[in-house]
């Protein structure tokens, strides 16, 4: 994607360092002041979330006086660890529960900042066409991730593929089901590659974004697809704890939740993310 740099997990190891000194908006100035004159540096996941970056550095963020920067990653873990250490400013890819449980594992200090979209969770398969025609013993791909693997479990569930016990929550792994009519088998792999999964399985939960930069349309190809109704998965603008207040989050804040970027969202990706405001 143009003006958008991608850094692979290795390369942002071996320059964390000089990149947190030199990059990250919340260092202290001489005078003993945070310095936020540098430009905002973002990590994205590439589908949506760096597109609608890339749509407000290009159309919105020079009318309103932002410089921002907008670095790609793969992964789910590496965009918060580098909030965590200063190498970014912020990051835009994540759910509360996700997040929630990333804190509390890693001892990292990421808050929410504005929620911008909701990406439906979907059960894809290249095999049949309806979640009922699904074999006895199928195998359905799952994200290994605690959070994501409970939302896929409870999609199914809701669904009535399989049923979960009384209290399984957000943590829910295979050994929470219930009844599994079907015999189905869980392949549990990482969320990024789920979709890739297809050809191998009988079908896979994949996250929305995976699932977009897969070629997939969740709103017309998905099996069974997440309700956006009452859902605690939108996606949000996230920095470390104390960094709330920088003016240039703030901008990009009202910017990520304005009517351009509505109709941006609702008009490129129809109905497979949800604007969320």
């Amino acid at each position: 994607m143009r003006n958008t740099a991608k850094l692979s997990t290795a390369v942002l190891a071996a320059g964390a360092l000089t990149f947190g000194l030199t990059a990250c908006g919340g260092s202290e100035s001489t005078s003993g002041s945070a310095d936020y004159s540098g430009p905002l540096v973002v990590a994205a996941s590439p589908t949506p979330h760096a597109e609608i970056l890339d749509f407000v550095k290009k159309n919105l963020a020079k009318k309103a006086g932002l410089d921002l920067e907008v670095k790609e990653f793969q992964d789910y873990i590496v965009p918060n660890t580098a909030t965590e250490d200063g190498s970014v400013d912020a990051n835009y890819f994540q759910n509360q529960p996700y997040l929630d449980d990333f804190n509390k594992k890693r001892g990292t200090h990421i808050v929410p900042v504005v929620t911008v979209h909701l990406e439906p969770l979907g059960l894809y398969s290249h095999k049949v066409k309806k979640a009922d025609a699904l074999k006895s013993g199928a195998t359905i791909a799952v994200p290994n991730d605690a959070v994501n693997e409970a939302r896929a479990l409870k999609l199914l569930a809701t669904n009535g593929l399989i049923t979960l016990k009384a209290g399984a929550g957000t943590e829910a792994t295979p050994q929470d089901i219930a009844k599994n009519p079907k015999n189905l088998k869980f392949k549990e792999v990482e969320a990024a590659q789920t979709a890739r999964s297809l050809d191998d399985v009988d079908a896979a939960v994949v996250n929305g974004n995976y699932a977009i930069s897969a070629g997939i349309k969740p709103a017309k190809d998905a099996l069974v697809l997440e309700s956006a109704k009452n859902s605690p998965y939108g996606n949000f603008l996230a920095v470390k704890q104390g960094n709330e207040k920088d003016p240039r989050v703030k901008k990009l804040a009202k910017l990520l939740t304005s009517p351009e970027v509505k109709k941006f969202i609702e008009d490129k990706y129809q109905g497979s993310v949800i604007p969320s405001f």
